[in-house]
């Protein structure tokens, strides 16, 4: 009979106390709210018993004031490794049932830790944060331990994908580190993020908020786009991690995950002949034509509630992972504003890392107009569109639906800033702008003296369409590739990707590029 050594018993009895965090009532308290521990979080999050855990047996140091007498396991941080769908990542998720999570010296030694294994071995990181900030009794300790996650997101950034899914509260310094990730997830109505919190906001200005209005879930979509997707719920919001890395490689040398589609990829959608009015000026649905070109019209739009003016998001044709690019013309008749650019230039980036083709659909009249838009930079923001979509090597695919006017269509990842293949429907108007605002400047004179100034305007302005803003006059001198049917769009843009495969790119040596900011 074999004898079991006792200090296996021991093992285990560490490992139950390592389990349960700070202990049975603080994960009722967590319960309580609504709320999952982080060890459920993980559970759900990775492909099931995939799950390594690191240095579960660090605990807290002393503290500088001496306040803190109790010792956990893990010191309010669960870090490791396991699978998502098959593939490696390495994860963190903040424990809010020890110290509320509050970041330690030794707890961000445990961040930084699989964050340099994550670089190491090119896969992504994950982390869930559930913290209530930086551990005040260590003092400057915690924050030198922010500042060592934050240099490594900096670091890391392009190189592996990095996702933050906030799941509770994130404030002051801590925030500065999801906002250096690739995606940031949020729970409506369970977490949220600010710099400075309702109290010292109300002491300070006098100013009566509560934490969910100064930075819940809904005000980082719609106002701040600091979000990029919102759930409904924890569990929604951990699917929506595995959902998103699908379309993600491990790093930033391999090409995302090709999987096979059974989408038909000679599939002719005739609904998308009809879809553009006759009229340029009648909005259509642009998330729908989209739709009909992706496989399965399955798009998982990012940032959806900012900036709805543009449209950006992951989706799949013929197989191949692509991040959409987009006009809405039913919004702002599809102008490119102040946020706009931000949102649009920060996505074709994100999928230039990560060797994730871009497909644009282009249906601009322009860059808005205004005091506050020139005021607010929109020079500056809008350089930023074309820096980013110039500085792309990703296979790059474009689609000029309808209005392509002026600063929209060059920086709307036009022929010449390196677009591998720009296709055009029959309903586009690629010009300097509008006919009606080109003829009022080069004929005004002829109309003033016209003995009937509205016949005479409108005959010009239907003389110049027919002859300058249709896609014909375009492709004559070379600015686009082919004048297609817009039921043919699927077809063409699989054809591209497949030949666009293995496209190789090379950039001229240097440190790194000066973007406006």
């Amino acid at each position: 009979m074999t004898i079991e050594d006792p200090r296996i018993e021991t093992l285990r009895q560490l490992r139950e106390q390592v389990r349960l965090g700070g202990g049975l009532d603080r994960i009722h308290q967590q319960h309580a709210k609504g709320k999952l521990t982080a060890r459920e979080r993980l559970d759900l999050l990775l492909d099931e018993g995939t799950f390594n855990e690191l240095e579960p047996f660090i605990t807290n140091q002393a503290d500088e004031m001496g306040l803190i007498k109790d010792e956990f396991f893990g010191d309010g941080v669960v870090t490791g490794y396991g699978q998502i769908n098959g593939r490696t990542v390495y994860v963190y998720a903040q424990d809010f049932t020890v110290l509320g999570g509050t970041l330690s010296s030794m707890q961000s030694r445990k961040i930084c830790r699989v964050m340099d294994l994550a670089a190491r071995n090119g896969v992504p990181i994950v982390g869930l944060i559930d913290s209530g900030g930086a551990r005040i009794q260590e003092g400057v300790k915690s924050l030198g331990g922010y500042a060592e996650i934050f240099r490594r997101n900096a670091q890391y950034s392009g190189v592996i994908p990095q996702i933050s899914v906030m799941l509770g509260p994130c404030a002051g310094g801590a925030a500065y580190s999801p906002a250096l990730t690739d995606l940031i997830i949020m729970v409506e109505k369970k977490s949220f993020m600010f710099l400075t919190g309702p109290e010292v906001i109300r002491a300070v200005t006098g100013e009566n908020v509560d934490a969910e209005s100064l930075g819940g879930a809904e005000i980082h979509m719609a106002i701040t786009g600091t979000s990029h997707l919102n759930a409904k719920s924890e569990e929604e919001a951990l699917a929506l991690v595995r959902y998103v890395l699908s379309y993600f490689p491990s790093n930033n040398v391999e090409n995302p995950p090709f999987i096979p589609s059974s989408d038909d990829p000679r599939r002719m959608e005739e609904e998308l002949n009809g879809i553009v009015p006759l009229d340029p000026t009648l909005p259509y649905d642009m998330h729908k034509v989209i739709k009909l070109v992706v496989d399965n019209q399955e798009f998982l739009e990012i940032q959806s509630g900012w900036a709805r003016n543009a449209i950006v998001g992951f989706a799949r044709i013929g197989g191949f992972s692509v991040g959409v690019v987009a006009q809405e013309p039913s919004e702002l008749a599809g102008v490119i504003d102040i946020d706009a650019s931000d949102k649009i230039a920060r996505f074709v980036r994100l999928c230039d890392c990560f060797n994730i083709p871009i497909i644009t659909f282009v249906d601009s009249p322009g860059f808005l107009p205004g005091i506050d838009q020139e005021h607010g930079g929109i020079i500056r923001h809008g350089a930023k569109v074309l820096y980013a979509y110039s500085e792309a090597t990703v296979p790059k695919i474009t689609i000029i639906t309808r209005k392509a006017y002026g600063g929209a269509y060059i920086v709307m990842s036009s022929k010449y800033l390196g677009t591998d293949v720009t296709y055009a429907w029959p309903s586009a108007e690629i010009a300097v702008m509008g006919a009606e605002g080109a003829v009022n400047i080069i004929f005004r004179k002829k109309i003033e003296s016209s003995p009937h100034p509205d016949e005479e305007r409108q005959i010009l302005i239907d003389q110049y369409r027919s002859q300058f803003n249709n896609p014909y006059h375009a492709a004559k001198s070379g600015y686009v590739d082919d004048i297609i049917e817009p039921r043919e769009t699927r077809l063409k843009i699989i054809a591209s990707l497949g030949a666009l495969r293995d496209k190789f790119t090379a950039s001229p040596p240097r440190k790194h590029g000066n973007i406006p900011m």
